[in-house]
C-alpha cells in the first residue's frame, strides 16, 4: 500500500511539474509513510522526489521509528544542538540534487520554522503550493480508510448514546462536554479526539462553533452537540440537536426544517454531481422555508484524516464528487441570542449515490427531564 501511495505522489508531482515536495508532520506524511510525529521545537521534513529514495531529517531521538517504514529512505539524523541541524537539512537536499529545483509545500501545514531551513539548504529554489496535489492523493478513500472510518462513527455515536442519560437540566455545557469526552474514550476513540467536542445550548446554540461553557441547560434550550470520535488515525464528526424539556413551536419548526435539509444534501451526492449540488439541495429547503439568512455556512467538507479536508460542500465548488470521496452534510438554522439547530451526518460516496455512514436519530428529541 504504501508504495503504491508513493506513485500516486509521484505521478501528482508530474503533472503539477514539481521536481520535490518537502512535508512535516500531519496527516500528509503520515499518510505517505504509516508515522506519526508530533510538530515540535524540533524540525522533522521528509522530501520526496522521483527516482531516488526519499530523504527524512528528524531528531537522532526519532530514528528508532525509521525501522518500521515499509520503504528505503536516506536518513539525515541531528543533534540536540541546534546549530547542526542546518547540516542535516543540506544533506539531504544535496542527496536528493534539488537545490535550485521547483520544492512543493503545503502551506497550512509547513511551518516557518521548517521552511527556513528548507530555504537556507535549498538556495534558489521556489515553493510552489502543493496542496491541491497532495490532497488528491487523500482525497478518495480506499476500502480499509472507509471501514476505518465507520468504526470511528460507529464509537461516536455510541458515545452520545450512553451520555444522553446523563443530561440533566442545571448542568453546564462544560459538563455535558466532559462527560461525552470521557464516554468517547470509554467506547474505543484514540484519546487524541479530532476535535474538542462542541456542546452549547439556548442562545449559545445560535453560534456555529460555539465553546462549552460554564452556562447551564435550562427547559426551552436547543442543545446541540457536535462530536467525533478517532479511529485508527481516521475520524468522524456528527452533530445532533436536542430539545431541554418543552420547546416553543418555532424550535421544533427549525428542527423539522434542518432535518429535511439534512435529508436533501445527503440524498444529492451521487458520482458525477458537482459538490455545489449537494450545497444547494440543503440550502433551497432552508432558503424556501424563509430562513436562508439564518444558514451561513457551507453545508459541509471532506473528512478523513483530518476533521477539514477536501471536497467541500460549498456553492461554487465545482468539484465533481467521485467514489470514495467521504464528507458531512450540515445544515443549520441560528437565530441569533435565541436558538440554533445543527444536523451533521458522514457520507461517502459509492458506484451509485451517497451512503450515509451515521444513523442516529435525526427526530428531535427531549432530554434534561
Amino acid at each position: 500500500m504504501p508504495h503504491a501511495r508513493l506513485e500516486k505522489l509521484y505521478n501528482a508531482m508530474a503533472v503539477s511539474k514539481l521536481d520535490a515536495v518537502a512535508i512535516n508532520p500531519g496527516p500528509t506524511l503520515t499518510y505517505l509513510t504509516g508515522l506519526s510525529f508530533h510538530l515540535m521545537e524540533r524540525p522533522v521534513v521528509m522530501f520526496f522526489t522521483p527516482g531516488k529514495d526519499p530523504a527524512f531529517i528528524l531528531p537522532e531521538l526519532e530514528t528508532p521509528k525509521l525501522g518500521h517504514l515499509p520503504y528505503k529512505v536516506q536518513a539525515f539524523p541531528y543533534p540536540e544542538l541546534p546549530g547542526e541541524w542546518i547540516k542535516a537539512f543540506r544533506k539531504g537536499v544535496q542527496a536528493l540534487g534539488i537545490t535550485g529545483k521547483s520544492i512543493g509545500v503545503e502551506p497550512r501545514a509547513l511551518r516557518i520554522l521548517e521552511y527556513r531551513f528548507i530555504e537556507q539548504a535549498a538556495p534558489g529554489s521556489t515553493f510552489p503550493d502543493a496542496s491541491e496535489a497532495l490532497a488528491a492523493l487523500r482525497i478518495a478513500k480506499d476500502a480499509d480508510e472507509i471501514a476505518k472510518m465507520r468504526q470511528a462513527v460507529v464509537i461516536a455515536q455510541n458515545a452520545l448514546k450512553a451520555s444522553i442519560p446523563l443530561i440533566k437540566i442545571g448542568m453546564s455545557e462544560k459538563e455535558l462536554a466532559a462527560e461525552l469526552t470521557i464516554q468517547l474514550l470509554k467506547h474505543g476513540s484514540s484519546p487524541e479526539l479530532p476535535f474538542a467536542p462542541i456542546v452549547s445550548s439556548g442562545p449559545n446554540s445560535a453560534n456555529p462553533h460555539a465553546s462549552p461553557s460554564d452556562r447551564k441547560l435550562q427547559a426551552g434550550d436547543m442543545l446541540v452537540v457536535d462530536w467525533g470520535a478517532a479511529h485508527d488515525g481516521y475520524i468522524s464528526d456528527l452533530t445532533r440537536t436536542f430539545a431541554v424539556g418543552d420547546v416553543d413551536a418555532e424550535c421544533q419548526k427549525i428542527h423539522k426544517i434542518v432535518q429535511e435539509a439534512n435529508a436533501a444534501g445527503r440524498a444529492a451526492g451521487k458520482p458525477g454531481a458537482a459538490c455545489a449540488v449537494v450545497d444547494k439541495a440543503a440550502r433551497d429547503v432552508i432558503e424556501k422555508s424563509g430562513y436562508g439568512v439564518y444558514f451561513n455556512h457551507r453545508t459541509g467538507h471532506g473528512i478523513g484524516m483530518e476533521g477539514h479536508e477536501d471536497p467541500y460542500m460549498r456553492g461554487d465548488n465545482l468539484q465533481i464528487l467521485e467514489p470514495g470521496m467521504c464528507y458531512t452534510v450540515e445544515p443549520g438554522i441560528y437565530l441569533t441570542e435565541r436558538n440554533g439547530v445543527r444536523i451533521e451526518d458522514n457520507l461517502v460516496i459509492t458506484e451509485h449515490g451517497a451512503e450515509s455512514m451515521s444513523d442516529m436519530e435525526r427526530e428531535i428529541r427531549v432530554v434534561g427531564i
